[in-house]
């Protein structure tokens, strides 16, 4: 697959000053004094996008992901490193940048043409179709500045996507103007996926990414934290929105000593050990959605005056939300304990948990449920990978007639 774009560890630092003059100040000043303070926007990234590729570009507000794009398209220079871009780039970033306003639409159009290199004649060729798409009528030969908001948001769209690019840089702008316009966009955007064209995909809709992207690129604070398979990724960043620790969602949590259990003559008894396995008996923190899961428990126990005990397992999301409960009395599961070590084991059929990360709880309780001999929150953490297949936190069996 040939290579369309790729940036080799592009840094870009602006300069903030504090009031407008210092700006000036710094310029002229002879012992060279700074006024400002830097801001690397961007941290020695490295992307490559191949031909035909729909990658998704997530992260919050300020990550960067909208001066990565600027570089790409060149509409800004970066500090150091260096971007190389094969092939003809339309960009849905700033709808209108770069329109004259006293200009008529139609003049618009060629001057937009020639933006992106195309020659007068080939704009011509492409007139037609761009008329069709705007739908403006008599007014695109009217001066821009008279148009309606609308109007002007549907002509800057329909240049930009009508003029055939090898590679289309889409930054939250695919719905615009009313349904009917909304609704040719995206039948516009689905054959120019259809037609195998390189798209970089910028959304804080992640379902949205998910819906179209091979692939996905996650930007954090001017570095990319991560990117790959787009599943995974945005069930990543999912979880960071949730959780907002980037060592916790990426499983680098540090190694913590383990707590020395106290025991005292009233201890009846405790959770020894949790562990989860897949089908095969591995232990694993990661799961794919429609596996089987098994969770061992075992637990001490070290008197024998209670007639019956319940053994509960809940999982959560990362944000708390209780997604599951199963106790042993529910399911009217009898355990037999003896003084000493026992284990149970709990068989998840099939998960149909949908992608990102959970946690387990675990709690022995009397006979009722009610009075917890010993409960351990948040036991152990795992990761669902799941493809694309519902929204929401499970995947219900169904079918349609």
């Amino acid at each position: 697959m040939a290579t369309l774009i790729s940036a080799r560890n592009i840094h870009k630092t602006y300069k903030l000053y504090a009031k407008p003059v210092d700006r000036l100040k710094e310029a002229t000043s002879l012992k060279r004094k700074k006024y400002s303070r830097e801001f690397n926007a961007l941290s020695n990234v490295s992307i490559e996008i191949g031909k035909g590729e729909i990658v998704g570009i997530i992260g919050k507000n300020g990550s960067g992901k909208s001066t990565l794009l600027k570089i790409i398209t060149g509409v800004v220079s970066p500090t150091s490193g260096s971007i190389e871009v094969n092939g003809k780039i339309s960009a849905l970033l700033e709808l209108g940048a770069g329109f004259n306003l006293e200009y008529t639409g139609m003049e618009n159009i060629y001057l937009n043409g020639m933006m992106l290199g195309f020659s007068k004649e080939e704009m011509s060729e492409k007139i037609e179709g761009i008329l069709a798409f705007a739908d403006i009528g008599e007014f695109i030969h009217q001066p821009v500045k008279a148009y309606s908001s609308g109007m002007f948001a549907r002509l800057a769209f329909s240049v930009a996507i009508n003029v055939d690019p090898d590679i289309l840089i889409v930054d939250e702008a695919l719905a615009v103007g009313d349904l009917k316009f909304q609704i040719k966009c995206m039948e516009k955007f689905n054959e120019l996926r259809s037609r195998g064209k390189t798209i970089l995909f910028v959304s804080h809709d992640i379902n949205s990414i998910k819906r179209y992207c091979h692939r996905a690129i996650w930007i954090n604070e001017g570095l990319v934290v991560a990117q790959g398979h787009t599943e995974t990724i945005c069930d990543r960043y999912t979880d960071y929105l949730k959780y907002g620790t980037l060592e916790v969602v990426l499983n680098e949590e540090k190694a913590t000593e383990p707590v020395e259990r106290v025991l005292t003559e009233d201890t009846i008894g405790y959770i020894e050990s949790f562990v989860i396995k897949n089908a095969a008996g591995e232990e694993v923190d990661e799961i794919s959605y429609g596996e089987c899961l098994n969770v061992e428990v075992e637990f001490v126990m070290n008197k024998n005056n209670l007639h019956s005990i319940v053994v509960g397992i809940a999982i959560h999301t990362i944000d708390n939300i209780y997604v599951s409960g199963l106790n042993t009395l529910l399911d009217q599961h009898e355990i037999k304990y003896e003084l000493g070590s026992n284990r149970v084991r709990l068989i998840y059929n099939k998960i149909i948990l949908l992608g990102g990360s959970y946690t387990f709880d675990v709690a022995l309780f009397e006979a009722n449920a009610h009075v917890p001999i010993d409960y351990k929150a948040k036991v152990k953490s795992f990761f669902v990978k799941s493809p694309y297949v519902a929204e929401g936190l499970i995947a219900m069996e169904h079918h349609w007639e």
